[in-house]
């Protein structure tokens, strides 16, 4: 039932943030409720100051969501984008829903609607049949569409699965170079958009102590780190970025 389907998608980790399960691309499919109505409920709780998605699919990602969603203020502009491969022909063969084009759109609205989101993505190399040229079109699409952060893995054959039977399995060797690849293309993407917030003062929630700093996000859920005599962990601060030291963005108390 869609009660139910809200109740699983609820995950409140904190008084301060709502983070939705898996079954939030099923609002939009299989139910009457939309992914937009539930967040838009959720944000009328007082007690809650933000609100993030998990991962959603691109199909959800239409201009009636973003229109509502940009105008939540508690609403946090991270967005995990389900992708895998940006080959058309491979995403066929993953039985994804949807194209590079429909992806790109989504990202490409996103950014229309708000100021410096961070959307993140999945990335599977190796998948059996992955040509050289497919990978090199994967490639030259996420350049393209600089997200901010890739999760990058090799093919896993899996005992059960229908594409542990397919054809044209990949060698290790193959699945790993091409990981490798797109990891380094994923670490120059980072540092550029971090190195972006630099000088720019964010809101930013603090979770945990992490060796000499406090760990928090911002609203767009990147990781900063502050020194502090105080405990910062459970409060919302403003926070001046100052600097991006050994792949960390540290920043000071406003």
């Amino acid at each position: 039932t869609d009660d139910k389907i809200i109740k699983n998608a609820i995950d409140v980790s904190n008084e301060d943030e709502v983070i939705y399960g898996k079954e939030i691309n099923h609002l939009n499919i299989n139910s009457k409720i939309s992914l937009i109505d539930v967040i838009e409920e959720i944000s009328k709780i007082q007690s809650i100051e933000r609100i993030r998605t998990s991962s959603v699919e691109p199909l959800i990602i239409t201009d009636d969501f973003l229109q509502r969603v940009s105008k939540i203020e508690k609403f946090c502009p991270h967005f995990h984008l389900s992708l895998q491969s940006g080959c058309d022909e491979t995403l066929k063969r993953m039985n994804r829903r949807y194209t590079t084009k429909e992806y790109k759109d989504a990202v490409e609205k996103i950014r229309k609607y708000f100021d410096n989101p961070a959307i993140t993505t999945d990335i599977i190399t190796g998948f059996p049949s992955e040509t050289q040229e497919e990978f090199k079109k994967t490639y030259q699409y996420l350049k393209e569409i600089n997200l901010y952060e890739m999760h990058i893995f090799p093919f896993s054959r899996r005992s059960g699965t229908k594409a542990y039977d397919m054809e044209n399995q990949l060698d290790n060797k193959t699945k790993h170079e091409r990981s490798e690849i797109l990891i380094n293309l994923a670490k120059q993407n980072k540092a550029e958009f971090e190195k972006n917030m630099i000088n720019k003062i964010q809101s930013v929630l603090f979770e945990q102590k992490v060796g000499d700093y406090y760990e928090g996000h911002t609203k767009n859920y990147v990781k900063i780190y502050v020194k502090s005599d105080k405990n910062l962990s459970g409060n919302i601060l403003n926070i001046h970025i100052k600097k991006l030291e050994d792949e960390k963005l540290i920043g000071e108390i406003v």
